[in-house]
Order: C-alpha cells, then structure tokens, then sequence
C-alpha cells in the first residue's frame, strides 16, 4: 500500500509493529536516512540496537546471500521486544529476495525496512510493497516540510508551544536548510532552551541558526548601511588584522545590498520582502536590515550596487595598482554617504 506524505508524518511518530514492512525510496538520501532513522527509533524503543533486535544488511550483502533477509526476518533474539530486518541502498537487483520475504512473513517476523533510491513506477521493488495489503511504501520528495513534520520535529527535540510568530520562522528556515542541517539546529534550540521557561522567541532562532557570514563582516555592513562613516576606518583595520580578503568583503558587501535592495524593491512592502529572502533571517538582524531597506529606498539601494559592482571589477582588473583594501574602503565610505544623504 502507498503511504501518503501527508500521513507520513503521524505514521513516522506511532509505526505499525504488526506490518509486514515498509519502503522508503527516494532521490535525496539525506531525507530518506532520516526518515528510516525515525521509524526504526519509534518501533524498537530505546535500547533495540543494543538489545540486538535489530539486524541490518545492505544490497550487496543479499546479492551475495538471498537467504539473508528470510533469515533476519525469522530469527528470535534473547531480548523481548519488537524486532527489524533493514535491507538500505535498495534496488530492483534485489526485488526478488525482498518479495519472497514479503510472502514468506508471519505474524511474530521481525518487520522488514527498507531503503532505496529514487524509483520509478514500474520498479519491481516499489510494486512489491505497494501490491502487499499489509505493508507500505513512501515516496521521499523534495517538497518543502509541512508544518506537522517540523512541529513532530520540535516535539522529538523538546519544544513546544511555540509562538506563531517563531514558527514562522522555523517554517522558513526548514525551506532553506538541508533537512540534516535543520534538525542539527533544532537540537542545538532545545540544548540552548534547557531549563528555559521563556517562550522560544527569534532571537534563540539568531542564536543558533547556521550563520551566513561571520560577525565581523555583519558589523561592517550595518556601520556602512546605517550611514555611520566615522566608524568605517577602525573597522576596517580590525579586518585587515584579521585576514579578511578585500574580494570577498566586497562580495559580502553587494551580498547585503542586494538583499535590501529586494526588500526595498519588493510591491508587497519591505516587510514582505524580507521575509521572502533565502536563506531566511530571523530576529533583530531581521528588523534591523528591514529598517535599513526602508531608510535607504529602491533608488538609492540601486546606486549602491552600481558601486559596489564598479569597485569588484576594478579589483579584478589587471591594470589597477592602487591596493586592493583602500579600494574597498573608499566604497563602503561612499556608500556611507549615501546613506545619510537624505
């Protein structure tokens, strides 16, 4: 039987012990990893593995022995308890010995989980499961996550009764992030929220979402939008000091104005603007650049990247000799005029 993704979800968090199996194929393997992660967690319980009532085996290995899935199936442990047969990296090669095990099992049998692959509709393994009444199969697309999965995601984590406003949030960031990535973030939330009573809020979202640029560079850029030029020099002598290279200053540069300038320009609002940028930004960070698109304008953002592009390509021009790092600096301090040239 096809599993629908949108029970997926809820069938993931309370799997069936009495089904004959399940399979799990598709294009991203991060996504069906953790998927199979999730349900062999839900159906053995803590301490399975260590309890040996799961056994795994690969492709290659039931090519070489087709008895090897029948075997798992039937086996009986030391410990009570329900038990799973994996069979991962799943293809049509192995169809045949996965749908005698099919046939074969009987209440009791350890519950055979597979993964695979992306496969087609005529894949003789994704019809064996899909033809069985008492097993499943579940296509893993790269559609963004709905909201159950990422509040069955927080609930595993720890957290719930989140605010609507950080949800929010969290949906954005769940589009922009690996799945890997965000449930690493989403972990990473709930030791940084331990013994917090206090909602989650966006600023915890800021805290512990995967930066996009580093703090220094972030400072530069709110000195530069912000107008404040006085600032600029001893700014830039910490990044000197630092390392940081003059091209790459300027990329972060024109990476912030351009983000402005889509806010700014956006026919909904700067607010919606900011809120459509990818990857998403949360908190403080994000009210202060939507101040920023607002202060600046579409007009005047636009005069800023024709600098900002201006200063790249004479840094990438051979004929220039005058160095690199002023060049840059007398941009930003450009630009910080404009900013204040109301």
């Amino acid at each position: 039987m096809k599993l629908s993704p949108r029970d997926a979800a809820r069938y993931f968090a309370r799997p069936e012990a009495q089904r004959t199996g399940l399979l799990i194929h598709g294009a991203d393997a991060m996504r069906v990893a953790l998927r199979r992660q999730e349900v062999i967690a839900a159906l053995l319980g803590p301490g399975g593995e260590e309890e040996m009532r799961l056994t795994r085996m690969s492709a290659a290995d039931l090519r070489k022995d087709a008895a090897l899935l029948h075997d798992a199936i039937k086996a009986q442990g030391f410990f009570p308890g329900p038990r799973v047969a994996f069979v991962e990296e799943a293809t049509d090669t192995i169809a045949d010995a996965i749908q005698a095990a099919l046939a074969d099992w009987q209440a009791g049998d350890a519950q055979i989980i597979v993964s695979a692959g992306q496969l087609g509709t005529g894949s003789k393994l994704r019809k064996a499961f899909e033809s069985h009444p008492n097993a499943y199969a579940l296509g893993i697309y790269d559609d963004p996550p709905s909201r159950e999965e990422i509040e069955a995601v927080l609930a595993r984590a720890g957290l719930r009764d989140v605010p609507a406003p950080v949800m929010a949030d969290l949906t954005a960031l769940a589009r922009a992030l690996d799945p890997g990535d965000f449930r690493q973030t989403i972990e990473k939330l709930a030791l940084y929220k331990s013994g917090d009573p206090v909602p989650l809020s966006p600023a915890d979202i800021t805290a512990c979402a995967p930066a996009s640029t580093e703090a220094d560079l972030d400072d530069i850029l709110n000195i530069v939008a912000e107008g404040r030029a006085s600032e600029i020099g001893p700014m830039m002598r910490r990044l000197r000091a630092q390392g940081t290279q003059p091209v790459g200053l300027c990329i972060g540069a024109t990476r912030h104005f351009r983000a402005l300038y889509a806010a700014a320009a956006d026919p909904d609002g700067a607010a919606q603007g900011i809120a459509r940028l990818r990857p998403p930004i949360f908190g403080p960070r994000r009210d202060r650049m939507l101040r920023q698109a607002q202060a600046w304008g579409a007009a005047r953002l636009e005069q800023a990247l024709t600098i900002l592009t201006d200063t790249d390509l004479t840094l990438r021009s051979a004929g220039q000799r005058a160095p690199d790092m002023a060049l840059v600096e007398r941009a930003l301090i450009r630009l910080a005029m404009l900013a204040g040239a109301h």
